[in-house]
């Protein structure tokens, strides 16, 4: 990526950077060396072999970004403010899924085993606009994107025209917003904000990788936003009779009918109750009695 001297390196992961692998960049600039979203795949790895690490970015608090800060325990860690907490403790990350109960136990005993989570109270917070100067011209800017968390960031690599921007991953799953910390509302401005920013290439976490060119990044950057419109759709019409909330759950609108992963209820309950929130203060859905809700 970038120019022949190669500041921006892809290090791709696994089966397309498909989770729990994704894709991580190595930023090279004349006094430091920046990696960001140290991945599962960098820690399988052992790092970044005859590279040094300077400093790590992390676009969000979720497991799979930050499985390979572990190996780089010199290096000065850095995330927006709002989801440091997630960085201080392993409490503090529970509390951005969410979870409670056997849930959260196995789910915690998983984050330590498969995703190396170790804390760092040394995090340091960045806020929307922040710059890293990595030395010879070369810099990284944060653009703040919340809604899959609510710290969520991308960030644009200057001279070089390069854009990671995290979990905006342009799948065809669609936006993920099922945790405590995601707000489906933020997601889509999030969205509508990182479709104008022109860059000569795209990098996502997960699944396409690289893009190149500002008419294709928005072209899939709309079919990806899309996938919102169709759950609420979807969402409307399965409420043309009355159901509960439990049976909206069931139906699945998030995951395909019996894909079975632990946190699956908790996302569609989450996902799908912003969803309702949203159908029923624009006159959508109406609660015609506790708990029941119907298309109006």
């Amino acid at each position: 990526l970038g120019t022949s001297q190669r500041h921006v390196i892809a290090l791709m992961g696994e089966h397309d950077g498909r989770y729990p692998f994704g894709n991580s960049l190595l930023v090279s600039g004349a006094e430091e060396n920046v990696l960001i979203d140290p991945s599962l795949a960098v820690s399988n790895r052992g790092g970044v072999p005859g590279e040094r690490v300077d400093r790590m970015l992390v676009s969000h608090a979720h497991e799979d970004h930050l499985a390979g800060c572990h190996l780089f325990g010199a290096a000065s860690l850095h995330a927006h403010h709002d989801d440091l907490p997630a960085f201080a403790s392993l409490q503090g990350l529970l509390d951005v899924y969410g979870f409670e109960g056997e849930i959260a136990s196995t789910w915690s005993t998983q984050l330590v085993d498969q995703f190396n989570y170790v804390p760092r109270s040394d995090a340091s917070g960045f806020t929307d606009g922040a710059t890293f100067d990595l030395g010879g011209g070369l810099r990284i800017e944060v653009v703040h994107l919340p809604g899959h968390t609510r710290g969520h960031s991308a960030f644009l690599i200057e001279p070089e025209g390069v854009l990671f921007v995290a979990d905006v991953d342009l799948s065809a799953f669609g936006p993920y917003y099922g945790d405590h910390w995601s707000d489906l509302e933020d997601f889509e401005r999030s969205l509508a904000r990182v479709r104008e920013i022109e860059a000569e290439s795209y990098v996502t976490f997960h699944h396409k990788g690289i893009v190149h060119g500002h008419d294709e990044f928005k072209r899939q950057v709309d079919a990806f936003t899309t996938v919102i419109a169709t759950r609420e759709a979807r969402l409307l019409t399965f409420l043309s009779e009355p159901h509960t909330v439990d049976e909206i759950v069931a139906h699945r609108f998030v995951y395909r009918p019996g894909v079975e992963i632990l946190w699956a209820d908790n996302v569609e309950r989450r996902s799908m109750t912003m969803h309702l929130t949203r159908l029923q203060r624009g006159g959508g859905v109406t609660e015609i009695s506790p708990g029941l809700f119907r298309a109006a």
